[in-house]
């Protein structure tokens, strides 16, 4: 449903859509975030205390990248934190390790049923498609997992937190996102899952806001802030109704 927040009132008429991704565009999985890393780990050592011993380190690493983005909002690539437990991520004896973590990953990687619909609908009305997201993971990687579910596409453009200086909230990510697809802040929409990172981020950098919140967000990733979106979507399809409204369709 549409709602009244800030971005609600903005004059410029809108010309772009943009997406998180875990959590928005893939449904909602809660992940044994431990479980990822000794899956890696078991494929890098076969001793089990050496393999327990860097899946530790790797969960730590991890760990603390996310808790810079809260609060700083810096960026990680998955190779850093790769490096930063003696890994070589161009070394070849790794890639069995990364191919183990990536099928870890796999079941909670698929795209909404309803975003191929969703999309092809805002192309119709004549508007841009984004994704901006929050990862450690290579927007390549990204890129192949849109291909494997046939959606790819129908993004305009994509930008990774893992391949620029910022996180969301911080207000560089979005207008990064908002470059990429030729467009102003203003002239553009943000739809996430997280009232910090998606809602208060994208409406400080001078975007519309839609909440999609259908998310079991674990409380040490949430952030307290009082934020009102420009618009509810209670299933990714609402977003089209959303954006019709706004257009005075």
């Amino acid at each position: 449903m549409a709602g009244r927040g800030p971005g609600a009132t903005r004059g410029a008429p809108l010309r772009a859509v943009i997406f998180d991704w875990g959590g928005t565009l893939t449904p909602w999985h809660t992940v044994d975030a431990a479980e990822q890393w000794t899956v890696f780990a078991s494929a890098v050592h076969e001793d089990e205390e050496r393999a327990a011993e860097l899946a530790a380190r790797m969960l730590a690493g991890e760990d603390h990248a996310w808790h810079r983005a809260r609060t700083g909002q810096g960026s990680a690539h998955l190779d850093d934190l790769l490096r930063q437990v003696g890994l070589d991520p161009d070394d070849v004896a790794h890639e069995a390790a990364l191919s183990a973590y990536r099928r870890f990953w796999e079941p909670h990687t698929f795209t909404d049923e309803q975003v191929r619909p969703l999309w092809e609908g805002l192309h119709e009305r004549g508007l841009r498609v984004g994704v901006l997201s929050n990862t450690i993971w290579s927007g390549e990687y990204h890129r192949s997992v849109f291909e494997r579910d046939g959606v790819l596409d129908l993004i305009d453009a994509d930008v990774y937190s893992s391949e620029i200086a910022w996180t969301k909230p911080h207000v560089e990510a979005f207008r990064a996102a908002a470059r990429a697809l030729r467009v102003e802040p203003g002239q553009a929409a943000y739809v996430g899952d997280r009232l910090f990172e998606d809602v208060h981020g994208s409406q400080a950098a001078g975007m519309r806001a839609i909440w999609v919140p259908h998310s079991q967000i674990p409380a040490a990733q949430q952030v307290t802030v009082d934020v009102e979106p420009d618009a509810v979507a209670h299933e990714l399809l609402d977003v089209l109704a959303i954006v019709d409204a706004w257009s005075g369709r």
